[in-house]
């Protein structure tokens, strides 16, 4: 299988919206793409990454790119060094786009921040559209005109707020843009991934070890990725979506605002993931809030892949030391020792390409269907080995099982009485499940019933 990336959001035409920081890039990208997907606060510089998702307007389908705010060349304020790699994201987005839409401030007017902006773009040769935002109430239009004196043709006043003028603003968008493709096949239906751990141990440079490109900041301050960043693309036969979530506080250190919202997107990237890549900070050994962030992991029900990044920094790397680290972790992340567990240097890229075979594993086990002729056949094998303990003078009695659910696995065991199944027998028979049916990565259930089961003919 070739292990060749491919970006399958390209195959559609790109529309990069830049612009300086608070300016309404990001209300403008979620009123193009009909829901709420970038976070969107009044804070500078909010948007840090270049946020992807595909939309469609007039029967076309094309992929729209929200950038964090332009900073000029040596701007630096506030955080500096994330200022600059801003600049670098949204400088990335103006070349991959076919055109570009330049969102202004109608109420601020023309600052010399949109000069500089329209110079570079100008200079791109890319088609570009200027658009004056925040055109909120009646007659406010008329703000717009000021930019008129940056000699472009034509500017559209446009409220992101309230949707009005996006639709003229979209129309002449596709205007300019080139044919758009037909649709990779599956582009929708392949193995969603969720990167998640705490703030700061890697997880923005891990998404582009794995993708093989610069897709979104990792600058090394914490909270760097506020929103959940999703690249679909094709490895091989296969195709992915890869998310990369902000940083996950417990509850009580989670600010109002950004940090919530954040945190809000980040456990809802693991609701609508397969896979989850809970990454960990060898570096720094294993934390309460690794174990909180895996515990939101377990919660979700996804499949688990434990990623303890950043091995090539710790002092003692030997396969004893990793093994050691591995059983530690597993005996205080008893909730998930069913998860696989590899260890990594997302900056080198050492052992990063092999997440990508334990993912298939994890993900074929999390959708695997078993036979309920082979479940109650091996179910007598499992009885005859090790029958049920005795309970106040009662023994547990299993009569049937049968495959309820899927993602994850679900089983129903019909019994004489629930009360009676004892926890260490309920994990002797998880243990044979997985076991027998390789459930290594994925969480298994078990459902007692008492209702007489149906019979196989």
């Amino acid at each position: 299988m070739s292990n060749r990336i491919e970006i399958l959001h390209e195959r559609f035409p790109v529309i990069a919206i830049v612009g300086r920081p608070n300016v309404g890039k990001s209300a403008l990208f979620n009123r193009i793409v009909g829901r709420r997907k970038a976070v969107v606060l009044e804070v500078p510089g909010l948007t840090r990454d270049r946020n992807f998702e595909t939309a469609e307007w007039g029967g076309r389908q094309f992929v729209v790119v929200d950038t964090g705010g332009y900073e000029v060349e040596g701007v630096e304020t506030g955080a500096g060094p994330l200022k600059t790699e801003m600049r670098e994201q949204a400088m990335l987005a103006i070349e991959e786009a076919d055109a570009v839409i330049l969102l202004t401030d109608a109420r601020e007017g023309v600052t010399p921040l949109d000069e500089e902006v329209l110079a570079i773009l100008r200079r791109s040769k890319k088609p570009m559209l200027l658009a004056a935002n925040k055109c909120d109430n009646p007659g406010q239009e008329n703000l717009a005109s000021d930019f008129y004196r940056l000699g472009v043709e034509e500017v559209f006043a446009v409220s992101a707020l309230h949707g009005t003028g996006v639709a003229d603003l979209l129309d002449a968008v596709l205007e300019r843009l080139p044919a758009a493709p037909v649709a990779s096949d599956g582009a929708e239906t392949g193995i969603r991934i969720a990167v998640v751990g705490r703030q700061n141990v890697g997880k923005s440079t891990l998404v582009n070890a794995l993708l093989g490109q610069q897709r979104v900041i990792t600058a090394d301050l914490p909270g760097t990725t506020r929103d959940a960043i999703d690249t679909t693309f094709r490895r091989g036969d296969q195709v992915y979506t890869l998310i990369d979530t902000a940083g996950i506080r417990r509850r009580g250190k989670i600010e109002r605002g950004i940090e919530g919202l954040s945190v809000i997107s980040a456990r809802a990237s693991l609701a609508r993931c397969d896979v989850a890549l809970v990454v960990i900070d060898a570096a720094q050994g294993l934390t309460a809030q690794d174990a909180h962030v895996a515990g939101y992991a377990a919660e979700a029900g996804r499949a688990v892949i434990v990623a303890v990044n950043k091995w090539d920094l710790f002092e003692d790397k030997t396969e004893r030391s990793a093994g050691e680290f591995a059983k530690r972790l597993r005996e205080e992340w008893g909730f998930l020792s069913w998860a696989p567990i590899q260890f990594i240097s997302a900056k080198s890229g050492q052992r990063v390409t092999t997440l990508f075979e334990m993912v298939a594993r994890a993900h074929a086990a999390f959708h695997r269907d078993v036979p309920t002729r082979d479940l109650n056949r091996a179910l007598a094998e499992i009885l005859a080995h090790q029958s049920p303990p005795v309970r106040s003078g009662r023994q547990l009695q299993i009569k049937y099982i049968t495959q309820v659910g899927r993602r994850p696995p679900a089983f129903a065991l019909f019994v004489n009485d629930p009360k009676l199944l004892h926890f260490s027998y309920e994990r002797y028979l998880l243990n044979q499940l997985r076991m027998r049916w390789d459930f290594e990565g994925t969480p298994v259930r078990l459902v007692l019933r008492t209702k007489a089961p149906p019979r196989e003919s």
